[in-house]
């Protein structure tokens, strides 16, 4: 995935000669503009010239217009040259506009209004030459038209693909603690806290609820860099919502398009377009319980180069005891242009973290001590307090308790990715890009009774060719691609031991092996009338796993031992798809499509059995699903809609869960289970011309995933039964997700870009057991926010932003993430224990209690 096609605006621009004085200009809200910079139509590139006078400035005027012709008003229009932003105002009731004092030379100028794309068109002040008007078309949100020059790239935003585009209006106003405060505003999409208090667990249609750290069966892109590595693990660390402009997420099995893991679907995080930034910002952000982020962002769009550098140091104490965090982000996207023919781009983000950890809660202890107040010592702890077991001596023997701060629980890891991506037109109708990824990852992380060490290196490249034709008559977009990854691992895992800040004792495990993959994807596109387009495209991979799991005992009364588990799986898979779009009016789209997908076993997951220690489970195959999605998109002036449903079946399904306190999660093969769910999604001004700064966003999801095949087995002592899972839901899965942002941002006259806004989140209880005993309890959470984003300054001075927030502001108890239980025996009676025992097993965070942010940000 990478930018989305350009729309283009239809904007008649009149420039004539005038004296040197300025429209008062109007501060606009900011809108994504998440494309590389525009390359404009002929027709959309004109020599706009002053009057025929003495005079070196003009007078820019014109008109904003819908598709039907209608006028536009409060569209904001920004003129811009290679130094930045020159002058910025607003439409009047009839879509018309006017700045003054433009200077000859060339210039962007930008119109943006809210539910409607950002738009672009040159123009050029020349004195002496008769005035020229430039005409382009508008287009709103959803019907999608490209203006640029060479072939489309299907897989930035393939036809028929259920995809919501998140843009900068939604993210630029929250306090930006985590992704976690807008990502939920694509439906299909729901969140959980993982290991710390900014890393979140983002999952596409229920798809990553069965673990409790990193991001799986979804391929994650920035800017169309790969940032998922070769096994299929991808994190929100290296995230910063100040830096992004959009975030587009695709939903439902796209193998056929983004290769193995994409079980779910995409998504690809859009950093912000340098000519957005235009300079220098500087932002400082405080908030509840320590919390303070310095961020800088730089933007710069001229000549043949664009730079956008993106940097932050975030840190806080964390609302529960001993969840301290500190980390630093860099990010970096670059372009070249040395000719119109190729385009160089190049990559770079690099994290680097700190958080203390807590220790995961059951149920009965969340109720008692939600934030683990009390609980710096395991002797004298308060009651509802956690701890993590270990050895004495570090290796065998008796255990202790400890507190997470007497064992030093915690992360430090590193992650760097250096991408650079060649695009070459060999014509205007032929695009061939090539890119190379490079990402490594760098852990140490006591995280428990145990402390895992490793860097795992890895490498991703991509080469695809991408035509426009005809075929009958008929326009025709052909697309094959090529891939091939790669990452060796190398990690140990050892015994935590008393002494604090981490301390290790015996090795228990190591593991070294290599992940692989080679593909091909393929992809036809054809228009088959004006309002019918069909597609069909098929992705074929083979996936090697290779590695050696050593594990370590160490009997009190014997010599230590070593059990040696080697694996070499080879897998083969092919994930067709088609899809059909009809758009039979201007604001009406329907689209259909049946896609398929597949994921591997990572390749740890080989080597942890049932029990929950290291050890034989070779024997996982890859996941599969077949889905049928359909979806309506309705576009008008005020109102974008967007409702989508799906039928997925899958084959051998992989599910982790924990089988215990101090042991390792394991993951099991169940044969068949169905998905199936309903997402809806609008953004609304409920006023029209008369409010146009009134605007409500909504996003709804119900999801239904049950086992249509499974057979669990539990043992204790000298009991085994075997219980058929078949009907029960799985784990995991919140059937009902809502949220809503209610919000009015004053869009003209000398408060303009004054604002606020009101949030509503609700999540459903979620099944926390195959045998669905016990739940985690749902929740509802409400935000407020006021914010003022001033783009009226001149001279050195050319934006401040400022925000007030409070979130949950009712101070609730909600669960923050909660991972799978395993079910279990009585070794007295051999029946199924119930839900009191389950309620007494760890694997619950709590969710963050009332936090007030604030911050402030100047553009220069």
């Amino acid at each position: 995935m990478g930018t989305s096609p350009r729309l283009v605006v239809a904007v008649c621009l009149v420039v004539t000669g005038s004296a040197a004085s300025s429209a008062a200009p109007i501060a606009p809200q900011e809108r994504a503009a998440r494309n590389p910079p525009p390359v404009v139509s002929p027709a959309a590139t004109a020599a706009v010239p002053s009057s025929p006078d003495d005079s070196d400035s003009a007078r820019v005027s014109g008109i904003v217009l819908d598709q039907s012709g209608g006028a536009l008003a409060a569209a904001r229009v920004t003129v811009r040259n290679s130094g930045g932003v020159l002058s910025r105002t607003t439409t009047g009731a009839d879509g018309s506009f006017q700045l003054n004092g433009i200077g000859p030379g060339r210039y962007e100028v930008e119109v943006s209004k809210d539910l409607f794309e950002t738009s672009y068109a040159s123009i050029e002040v020349v004195r002496g030459v008769p005035t020229e008007r430039v005409r382009v078309t508008l287009a709103v949100s959803g019907i999608r038209e490209t203006v640029m020059v060479g072939a489309p790239k299907v897989d930035e935003r393939p036809t028929g693909q259920i995809l919501t585009s998140i843009d900068r209006s939604t993210i630029k106003d929250v306090s930006g603690f985590s992704i976690a405060e807008v990502i939920p505003f694509s439906p299909g999409v729901t969140i959980q806290q993982g290991n710390g208090p900014r890393d979140v667990l983002i999952s596409v249609r229920g798809s990553n609820t069965r673990t409790t750290f990193g991001l799986r069966n979804i391929q994650v892109f920035e800017d169309g860099f790969n940032v998922t590595q070769p096994d299929g693990l991808a994190r929100t660390d290296l995230v910063d919502p100040h830096a992004y402009g959009a975030i587009d997420v695709a939903r439902g099995p796209s193998s056929s398009l983004y290769g193995n893991y994409a079980i779910e679907g995409a998504i690809n995080f859009q950093t912000r377009r340098p000519a957005d930034v235009g300079g220098i910002e500087l932002g400082q952000d405080f908030g509840s319980f320590g919390y303070h982020n310095t961020y800088l962002t730089y933007g710069h769009a001229g000549g043949a180069f664009e730079v956008m550098a993106f940097g932050s140091a975030v840190g806080g104490s964390g609302f529960t005891a001993h969840t301290a965090f500190d980390t630093q982000t860099a990010n970096v996207l670059a372009t070249y242009r040395p000719s119109s023919k190729n385009r160089f781009v190049f990559k770079f983000i690099d994290n680097e973290m700190h958080p203390d950890l807590s220790i995961r809660l059951s149920l009965n202890q969340l109720r008692q001590n939600p934030y683990q107040e009390g609980c710096e010592t395991a002797g004298a702890a308060a009651a509802g307090c956690a701890s993590v077991s270990v050895f004495a001596n570090g290796v065998n023997g008796p255990r202790v308790s400890l507190s997470a701060e007497q064992a030093g629980l915690r992360r430090h890891d590193r992650r760097t990715i250096v991408g650079t991506r060649w695009e070459h037109l060999f014509d205007d109708h032929t695009t061939w890009r090539t890119q190379l990824v490079w990402d490594v990852k760098d852990i140490t992380q006591p995280t428990g009774a145990t402390s895992a060490v490793g860097v795992t290196p890895s490498f991703n490249l991509l080469s695809d060719v991408t035509r426009k034709g005809s075929l009958g008559g008929r326009a025709v977009v052909h697309f094959i691609g090529l891939s091939a990854n790669l990452l060796d691992t190398n990690s140990q895992t050892f015994n935590v031991a008393p002494g604090g800040d981490g301390t290790t004792g015996a090795l228990t495990a190591t593991t070294v092996g290599r992940v692989s993959n080679i593909g091909m994807r393929a992809r036809e596109e054809l228009k088959l009338t004006s309002r019918l387009t069909a597609s069909a495209g098929v992705g074929l991979e083979r996936t090697e796993l290779s590695g050696r799991n050593t594990g370590y005992t160490y009997p009190t009364t014997a010599s230590p031992t070593t059990t040696r588990t080697d694996a070499l799986r080879r897998f083969t898979n092919v994930a067709p798809e088609a899809t059909l779009v009809v758009q039979p009016s201007r604001v009406v789209r329907l689209q259909a499509r049946v896609g398929s997908a597949y994921g591997t076993p990572q390749l740890g997951n080989l080597f942890v059995t049932s029990e929950g220690v290291n050890g034989n489970n070779t024997q996982l195959v890859p996941q599969s699903n077949v889905g049928i999605d359909t979806g309506v998109d309705v576009t008008t002036r005020f109102l974008t809609a967007s409702v989508a449903g799906y039928y997925e079946w899958y084959r051998n399904e992989l599910v982790s869960q924990s089988p215990g306190v101090n042991l390792l999660s394991y993951t099991f093969n169940a044969p068949r289970s169905i998905h199936k769910g309903f997402e809806a999604t609008g953004d609304w001004q409920p006023l029209g011309e008369a409010a146009p700064g009134l605007r409500l966003r909504v996003s709804y999801t119900w999801m239904n995933q049950v086992y249509d095949e499974y057979v669990e087995r539990l043992s204790a002592g000298s009991f085994t039964q075997a219980f058929d899972r078949a009907g029960n839901e799985i784990p995991g899965i919140a059937p009902h997700s809502f949220v809503a942002r209610l919000g009015y941002d004053h869009l003209s006259g000398r408060i303009a870009g004054l604002g606020g806004h009101v949030e509503y989140t609700y999540r459903d209880a979620a099944w926390l057991d195959n045998a669905n005993l016990l739940q985690a309890p749902g929740y509802t959470l409400t935000n407020i926010n006021v914010h003022y984003d001033g783009r009226q300054f001149r001279g050195v001075l050319k934006s401040v932003h400022v925000l007030f927030e409070v979130r949950n502001v009712g101070n609730k108890v909600w669960v923050g993430s909660a991972g799978n239980l395993s079910n279990s025996l009585s070794p007295v009676t051999g029946q199924q224990n119930g839900a009191l025992v389950l309620a007494g097993a760890g694997s619950m965070y709590a969710g963050a209690p009332r936090s007030i942010f604030t911050g402030i940000r100047v553009g220069f």
